[in-house]
């Protein structure tokens, strides 16, 4: 029985290492679809880069409703591994709830989220991070040597790249990169939704976050398939609407609505005043021109756009007020120190 009692206290120390992980430093979250050949040498690389940084790490894989067998494997390497956490989507929701899932349960003070297809570098996250140690709160890659098929993804890309630059103001030259950097405190309430994994950077830097950028390695995928297509510029050119929008009339929808309503009206009163005109100067009834019928649509239009703009401002007024959320965002605030403090 002693000896027994011995050679259980000799092995509980090995129990607890098991379960029991470091708090990370880095957290690396990676979306999963149909990568099953993949998973085993992502997971390799993956751990061999971020042992060479000697920090604490985690590794979040999130499975995106995967149809072959990825969830097996994604499983085998949690169980063997208790820096890495697998979670399972209950169906396919596409790369940016993906991305999301895996940012909802980062803990660590750097967050990176890489693709799963092996096109990204791991080694490429040490850089990375000695940039975010320069000073910067996000670190974009830029995938300058593509290995994709030119006409189908390297000629979208670029133009929706460059739109994307000219209507946000932030100069980056390859938003579509997934491999990216971001101090934790940059990502807090961030919420994703379409395709807007790609625009964070765009927010950040829109709320004060020093972006750089950064050339990241791109390797030619080894297995499986891409599942880009042309499609998704289209959903891209869109979304970077919907965060213009967002960001610049959000708080004060009237500015839009009521613009564009009085616009109209404007418009409606030329046009009304073009049929008086012709009417005095050379005799034609407004009843034989469709202008009088012009002005009046233009200026319906005009009022229900001007309302629209109203009830926008008494909804937004509502949802902050009741969920006591400020208008702003605060990155540092400083105090003199109190009496006796020196």
């Amino acid at each position: 029985m002693a000896a027994a009692r011995r050679n259980r206290s000799a092995r509980a120390p090995n129990v607890e290492v098991r379960f029991v992980a470091q708090q990370p430093d880095i957290s690396v979250t990676i979306p999963i679809y149909n990568e099953e050949e993949n998973i085993p040498l992502l997971y390799a690389r993956v751990r061999e880069a971020l042992g060479k940084i000697g920090r604490p790490w985690e590794l979040i894989l999130v499975n995106d409703g995967s149809r072959d067998g990825s969830a097996a494997r994604l499983d085998a390497i949690a169980a063997q591994d208790v820096r890495v956490t697998v979670i399972h989507l209950s169906r396919n929701y596409g790369q940016t709830a993906a991305l999301m899932a895996g940012l909802d349960h980062a803990s660590g003070a750097v967050v990176v989220p890489m693709d799963g297809d092996l096109q990204n570098d791991p080694d490429d996250i040490a850089r990375m991070l000695a940039r975010l140690d320069d000073g910067y709160d996000v670190v974009s890659g830029w995938r300058r040597n593509r290995k994709d098929a030119a006409l189908r993804r390297n000629l979208p890309s670029r133009i929706a790249n460059r739109l994307i630059s000219a209507v946000s103001g932030v100069r980056l030259h390859d938003y579509g990169c997934s491999l990216k950097a971001y101090r934790r405190e940059v990502l807090a309430g961030v919420k994703l939704y379409g395709e807007m994994h790609r625009f964070v950077p765009i927010f950040a830097a829109w709320n004060g976050a020093r972006v750089t950028e950064l050339e990241v390695a791109h390797h030619p995928r080894i297995h499986g398939q891409s599942k880009y297509g042309l499609e998704r510029v289209v959903k891209v050119v869109l979304d970077l609407l919907v965060v213009k929008f967002l960001f610049k009339y959000a708080n004060k929808p009237i500015y839009v609505f009521g613009g564009f309503g009085l616009a109209a009206i404007a418009f409606a009163l030329s046009v009304l005043g073009l049929a008086l005109g012709l009417k005095v100067a050379k005799g034609i009834s407004l009843i034989l021109t469709p202008l009088p019928t012009l002005a009046v649509i233009l200026f319906a239009i005009g009022v229900l756009s001007i309302l629209m703009g109203l009830l926008a401002e008494m909804l937004n007024r509502t949802y902050h007020e009741s969920q006591a959320k400020p208008v702003y965002r605060i990155g540092r605030v400083a105090r003199a120190p109190v009496n006796g403090d020196g």
